[in-house]
């Protein structure tokens, strides 16, 4: 997908007809239709449809009505992206207690590094399923919303109306502690980054840290990942790794975990914006024309660090024995 592409997304209850009425709608207005994915899960209906409008035979706003009016007729809602409105690629912060990853995410794009070069990004709204973090996102001149019911269960109905509110392009979960409904992936699907404490599919779910001390490892990490219906399992994106010492508490492996979990989260966010990545058959490819400074795994020095023998098959290089003369 470029910023060129119009997306446009149906979500509803799943019936038949559904594809055929949308994308015969698109082809009679002259709308040449470049990719189009679709799924069911939970009897929740949902396609998106990336079309190319540059030959609309129409006009934007007439498009937006027809598909609104197609949506009212088989009972689903359908929403038009129009990517190239704006100059600025708009990001929600969904958010609950912790504060070191919107913090994170909040100061890079106050220093005007929440993109990189020649992109601009810019987080319009922090929403929270709790209050706690409001006076964070005030401190940063951002509009808070609490959608929870005080015992952080969310209310995805304004959720979503506030996301459409804000015509989000991105939702990054900055470790935001409550699970997303099919309703509310399915419209975003492709555009929602989550940072999980740990190198999944390691220790996916809760108290992530807490299981990895509880497996006793010496090696744990982060991960940052698209978010797909199922539970920390989207298609990885990028990951940080660190040492667990010997004897290392919760907090202890939490202290060395949250700095990486800005740090990759902040990454992935800023090679989403480029368009620098894409996802194809469940897994995030690297975009070989688009050069974006970004760690994806290890560091440098890691990597360098690895050995490079013995491998299977292959002898161990020796030094060849010395000469003795005829003495």
């Amino acid at each position: 997908m470029t910023r060129e592409l119009t997306e446009i997304t149906v979500v509803g209850g799943d019936k038949t007809g559904l594809i055929a009425r949308v994308t015969s709608l698109l082809f009679e207005r002259g709308i040449n239709i470049e990719d189009l994915d679709q799924a069911v899960r939970e009897g929740v209906f949902r396609m998106t449809t990336r079309v190319d409008a540059s030959d609309l035979e129409t006009s934007r706003g007439e498009l937006r009505r027809a598909l609104a009016e197609l949506g009212r007729e088989l009972d689903v809602d359908i929403q038009v992206r129009f990517p190239s409105d704006r100059d600025a690629r708009r990001v929600a912060l969904l958010v609950t207690k912790e504060t070191h990853a919107p913090e994170a995410l909040l100061e890079a794009e106050a220093n005007g590094e929440l993109a990189d070069d020649g992109e601009e990004a810019e987080i319009p709204v922090v929403i929270g399923n709790r209050g706690d973090l409001r006076t964070l996102a005030e401190r940063y001149d951002k509009p808070f919303y609490d959608v929870g019911d005080g015992n952080g269960n969310t209310d995805e109905d304004r959720l979503l109306d506030l996301l459409a509110e804000y015509d989000v392009d991105l939702i990054v979960l900055a470790r935001y502690m409550r699970i997303l409904s099919p309703e509310v992936v399915f419209r975003y699907e492709g555009r929602i980054i989550n940072v999980h404490p740990s190198l999944l599919p390691a220790f996916p779910g809760a108290e992530a840290y807490r299981q990895a001390q509880d497996a006793g490892v010496r090696i744990a990490g982060v991960t940052a990942h698209y978010v797909t219906t199922d539970l920390d399992q989207g298609p990885v994106i990028a990951q940080r790794a660190f040492d667990v010492p010997a004897g290392a508490s919760v907090g202890d492996i939490k202290r060395r975990g949250q700095p990486l979990e800005a740090d990759v989260l902040l990454d992935a966010v800023r090679l989403h914006l480029a368009d620098a990545i894409a996802i194809h058959r469940g897994t995030v490819h690297v975009r070989e024309d688009i050069d974006v400074d970004a760690q994806l795994g290890l560091s440098t020095a890691a990597v360098d660090a690895n050995p490079d023998q013995p491998i299977d098959g292959e002898p161990l290089s020796r030094p060849e024995p010395p000469t003795t003369g005829d003495d």
